[in-house]
């Protein structure tokens, strides 16, 4: 253990705590915490002077913090100490933030960061299948548990009392239980190979039908025909509006409306106007051959 300038007491080194978790949160808890004086001053010399070993010795200080929210979540099945870990990385934002001059303590400012960083990791992490993608999403997925009276599924009245407590539809609710309650099945069959249980793994029934003959064939006439039919309707067109739509479109090296109107001596809006309506009568030609 060594000294600082503000007489806190820190450890020369701290593993990780994914590596020894009983260790690591004996070790933080014994770290003392910060009286409001001593972390404005902290606070301060980072703030203004950039000083790291401040920064350090304030994400230092509010760890057990990090460790006290990380235990909230761990009914999702993920690794405590990669929780924490990520918790940690929302301290460190926070203190990288932190504004001494807002007139709140540094835990109050960083909790908004920590939970922030651990729900981004248990929604990365806790299916293969994102289930939180919206606002909405993450709300429920984060409220939905706590809310149930029961594991029983949800009736409609106890969706519709959730929904009003979360300021979302009833349906958005009744949707997340779905997701919650869902499980992610393996794509390769699992047992032995004489294992008398049917097969239900999705490898041995979903087919992937990119590489069918039939449909690479049916795709490559398609292409033949669409591209036929291009150029049956560009010969259609004038030799300008041809002209125009080849430079625009077709050419490797594309032209600018500025540099086309340079060219015919017209505005660029005039080319813009020819190239629409030449598109107008390829399509149209397109869709009558």
């Amino acid at each position: 253990m060594t000294t600082d300038s503000s007489n806190q007491l820190m450890p020369l080194s701290l593993s990780a705590p994914g590596v020894n978790l009983g260790a690591y949160i004996s070790t933080v808890n014994q770290i003392p915490i910060l009286t409001a004086e001593q972390e404005k001053e902290l606070a301060d010399r980072y703030y203004y002077d950039q000083d790291l070993d401040a920064a350090k010795l304030l994400v230092m200080s509010h760890l057990r913090f990090v460790v006290h929210i990380a235990r909230s979540y761990a009914g999702y099945g993920l690794p405590q100490g990669d929780l924490i870990q990520e918790g940690n990385l929302g301290l460190m934002k926070a203190v990288k933030r932190f504004d001494p001059n807002m007139g709140v303590r540094l835990v109050s400012f960083a909790v908004h960061w920590i939970k922030a960083e651990i729900h981004e990791y248990v929604i990365r992490n806790w299916r293969i299948v994102k289930i939180a993608t919206t606002k909405a999403q993450r709300k429920l997925f984060f409220n939905l548990r706590s809310l149930k009276k029961s594991s029983k599924k949800l009736t409609l009245e106890e969706a519709k009392a959730i929904a009003r407590d979360l300021n979302v539809t009833a349906e958005q609710v009744i949707e997340m239980e779905g997701r919650l309650t869902a499980y992610d099945a393996a794509f390769e069959a699992q047992g032995d190979d004489d294992d008398d249980t049917p097969h239900t793994a999705p490898a041995l029934y979903l087919e992937d039908s990119r590489y069918d003959p039939a449909r690479l064939v049916e795709e490559e006439d398609y292409e033949q025909q669409s591209t036929a039919a291009l150029h049956e309707a560009m010969d259609q067109l004038d030799d300008r509006s041809r002209n125009i739509l080849q430079r625009r479109w077709l050419d490797d090296d594309k032209s600018t409306l500025h540099e086309l109107a340079a060219e015919y001596n017209v505005s660029a809006e005039r080319i813009r106007q020819l190239e629409k309506n030449a598109m107008e009568k390829i399509k149209t030609a397109m869709s009558a051959s």
